[in-house]
């Protein structure tokens, strides 16, 4: 009878026997691996690799799921419906992963030094150094790695471009100073310049409020600092799941008299936007995305 054991090692051994015609060699977080020219294959086991790949035009055989979603966020749901869910970016599912035979795996060493080993058994594996606000650096390895250099470099261009030209179109109201704020299931946090929305405000050229303008990525505050939320505006997101905890937290903190006091809070300028766009998904296509809402909020024309 043919065991459980070998018929997950199957597809392995295939993967293993399986050597490419040509290939490149790639410097990454974890050594230098070889890759092939043309992967047909790829498995990503990030969000902002997910993206990465997206917008060159790739779609992977299998990713982890999205943060938010049921399994993927709203603004790929289309490009990825029959992409296979490899779990989380936390707990990648090794089995599933190993059944897709892929000829390239892309991660993150903050998430998956760990299963380097396992990985590069596999196929070969590519793994960038950080996440936060490393995005557009993993980019540019991502879609090298993916045989797509040119088109990855094209992309970000075309975003710096579009940054370039919100800054120009922005003038005076770069005075302003932005607040970043984030509610989570019975915690809420104030965001720093490290972060994936920080980084690309500070790109824009806006302004921090003295609380949030420092190079880290975030802290959990109690009501007692909420005045650390003041500025000329205030943007918060919501990660709600669906269990409605986060929104609880959301009205809680909202109602509270000292967010009430805040004078950005009594002059309307609070705006509420999308995790998933302004924080959790972290790549290229939420990037532009969140562009987009600042150009809405600014009543700018759009810089597409």
């Amino acid at each position: 009878m043919t065991s459980r054991r070998t018929l997950l090692l199957a597809p392995l051994l295939a993967c293993l026997l399986a050597v490419p015609a040509s290939a490149r060699e790639i410097t990454h977080a974890m050594g230098v691996t070889d890759v092939p020219d043309a992967p047909q294959r790829i498995v990503v086991l990030t969000n902002e690799g997910t993206e990465a790949l997206l917008a060159v035009g790739v779609t992977p055989v299998g990713a982890v799921r999205s943060w938010l979603g049921d399994p993927w966020y709203d603004h790929i749901a289309a490009d990825m419906a029959e992409v296979t869910v490899l779990g989380e970016e936390s707990a990648v599912n090794l089995e599933v992963l190993v059944s897709l035979e892929p000829d390239l795996i892309l991660g993150n060493k903050q998430r998956h030094e760990a299963i380097y080993e396992q990985l590069s058994a596999i196929a070969p594996t590519v793994i960038s150094e950080r996440l936060r606000g490393d995005w557009k650096i993993n980019m540019e390895l991502y879609t090298e790695a993916a045989g797509k250099g040119e088109e990855g470099r094209a992309a970000l261009a075309a975003f710096d471009a579009r940054i370039a030209a919100l800054h120009e179109a922005l003038g005076a109201s770069l005075e302003e100073e932005i607040s970043i704020a984030r509610f989570i299931a019975g915690q809420t946090r104030i965001y720093f310049k490290d972060s994936f929305s920080g980084l690309i405000l500070d790109e824009i050229g806006f302004k921090r409020p003295a609380a949030q303008d420092k190079p880290e990525f975030a802290e959990e505050i109690t009501k007692e600092r909420i005045p650390e939320f003041e500025g000329d505006r205030l943007i918060y997101f919501t990660y709600e799941t669906g269990n409605g905890e986060a929104d609880t937290q959301a009205a809680d903190w909202l109602a509270d008299p000292l967010w009430q006091n805040l004078a950005v809070v009594k002059a309307g300028k609070v705006h509420e936007v999308s995790d998933a766009i302004w924080n959790t998904a972290g790549g290229i296509i939420a990037a532009n995305l969140l562009l987009d809402d600042l150009e809405a909020i600014y009543g700018l024309a759009s810089t597409r």
